[in-house]
């Protein structure tokens, strides 16, 4: 008896499904940031302290000191109290809602969710400039209606400072968010760590010079002016290196190691 060899065809080879894009995933985050109660409250409550902050200087400044700078820079400063905790809630949301598993599942490479995060949150900082514009400008209109100033005057110069400020103070919270993983002991811990620092170079002579280059809410201080000089610039960054740099990278490996159960 003689066979026939039956010929086969090749095999195919699928094309690898694309994964996909950066500019997806930061919608996605950015969606994630207002999905739970938690985000969507402190959003609101972020534009609310704005608005408050500009009410109460229509009552509290006097007439020709109410203008333009003077609304929108004092909104500031609240703001970036609050910021650095939506930063931390952008990371450990993944691991107190448990849903990191299906997130690293959909796309294994966790640098990606993690760029798309940060990415997600400094959008989010820059939107909280413009709101405060946005309520700059409404308090100037509403001090020239009831016989302030009411003047545009405005250093451009401040804008790009002001968003320096911001997105440092949310990445430093999405710093201590990476290293932690841990919504509370991350909060307690950017809160805790500086103030303790601030009062101990305040006690301690001895700690006062390495406090002009570590402290930021020293090093930070100047951006809420239109001047800043190149040494202010250079404890800046000295200053983010240690409470920004140096956290992200940190929390980058431990959250690239971690096991996700």
């Amino acid at each position: 008896m003689t066979t026939t060899a039956v010929p086969t065809a090749p095999p195919r080879h699928e094309p690898a499904a694309a994964g996909p894009s950066l500019a997806r995933l930061t919608a996605v985050e950015l969606r994630k940031l207002a999905d739970t109660r938690a985000g969507r409250w402190l959003l609101i409550t972020i534009g609310l302290i704005a608005a408050v902050i500009v009410v109460v200087q229509l009552f509290v400044l006097d007439a020709p000191e109410q203008t333009f700078t003077a609304f929108f820079t004092p909104s500031l400063l609240p703001v970036g109290l609050l910021l650095p905790v939506l930063g931390i809630l952008s990371i450990t949301g993944e691991w107190s809602q448990r849903s990191a598993l299906t997130t690293f599942a959909l796309v294994p490479r966790r640098e990606r969710v993690i760029v798309a995060k940060l990415a997600a949150v400094v959008l989010a900082a820059l939107a909280s400039v413009v709101v405060s514009l946005a309520v700059a400008a409404a308090g100037t209109l509403a001090a020239s209606a009831t016989g302030g100033a009411g003047t545009w005057t405005f250093d451009w110069q401040l804008l790009p400072h002001a968003a320096v400020f911001q997105v440092a103070n949310v990445l430093m919270g999405a710093g201590f968010g990476l290293l932690l993983l841990n919504t509370p002991l991350a909060i307690v811990a950017y809160l805790l760590l500086p103030t303790v620092w601030s009062l101990l170079s305040a006690m301690i002579s001895a700690l006062r010079e390495p406090a002009r280059w570590l402290d930021t809410s020293l090093t930070m201080e100047p951006l809420l002016g239109a001047e800043v000089t190149g040494g202010q610039w250079g404890r800046l960054g000295v200053s983010l290196a240690v409470w920004m740099l140096l956290p992200l990278a940190a929390g980058l490996v431990r959250t690239m190691r971690r096991e996700v159960s």
